[in-house]
This record gives structure tokens, sequence and C-alpha cells, in this order.
């Protein structure tokens, strides 16, 4: 049997649905930042025993703000109207920053990608955040 992807992520202990739809979208980035960051690496180093510069780079072509802002686009079509409805509340939401060297479009549309990580992730949808995670990488490498 294949090791999940996902690993230790599958068995934390998680919010109800109604706690996880109160938090601000802000919040659910944050969280998702974290999984998809720790996804992406967590793949790379599987393919390839390689020099942490290596590693880093390739990390960055996947969780640069242009690469997730693409894939949310490229997929969203596929998403169920509350998926959706994340993404529009994460994107439309006003943040303090924005990154050096990023568009805020962009930027807004990789904090809608963002929080419907960390929605799915809170939610203990880890099926779906599978699925979600395995077809942006998809479209981010074609």
């Amino acid at each position: 049997m294949e090791k999940s992807m996902m690993g230790f992520l599958e068995n934390t202990e998680l919010l109800t649905k109604e706690g996880v739809l109160s938090l601000s979208p802000l919040v659910l980035a944050f969280i998702g930042d974290a999984v998809y960051s720790l996804y992406i690496r967590t793949k790379i180093v599987a393919q390839k025993n390689q020099p942490v510069n290596f590693l880093h780079k390739e990390t960055v072509k996947y969780v640069k703000a242009k690469a997730q802002a693409e894939s949310v686009k490229r997929i969203y079509d596929l998403l169920s109207e509350e998926e959706k409805d994340i993404v529009r509340r994460g994107r439309n939401m006003k943040s303090n920053t924005t990154p050096k060297g990023v568009e805020v479009q962009a930027y807004r549309y990789a904090t809608g990608f963002e929080a419907l990580l960390g929605y799915l992730y809170l939610a203990g949808e880890f099926e779906r955040l599978k699925n979600i995670l395995e077809l942006s990488v998809q479209v981010i490498e074609e």
C-alpha cells in the first residue's frame, strides 16, 4: 500500500465544520499556506535527495503566488459552490501586506487558494484536500 502524502495531517484532531467556517479567510489561508508548503516540500524531497538550495528552488516554483493563482483559476470550475465561496472570501479579504514582486491580483487569488486548503484541512476533508493538491501540482507542471 502506498504511503499517503498527507502523513500525520490525516490524524489531527480538527474543528467542527461550523467552527472552520467561522474563521477568517486569512486564518484559513495561514493554515493553508503551511499545508501546501509541507505537501510540496514532501513531494520534492520524495522524488530525489538533493542539496537544500535545489530543494528550495524547486519548491518556490510551486508555492509562489503566481503559480498558486494560476492553479486556482484553472481548477475553479471543478470546485463545489462551497469551495468557490471560500476561494472568493479569501480572494476578497484585504491584507495589510503584499509581498514585493507580486501583482496584487495574483496575491489575492493565491490567498483564496490557500484559504481553500486551510478550510479543507481544518474541516478534515483530507481526500478532497489531496485531490485539490494533486490537481494544483498537475496545473503547475503543465
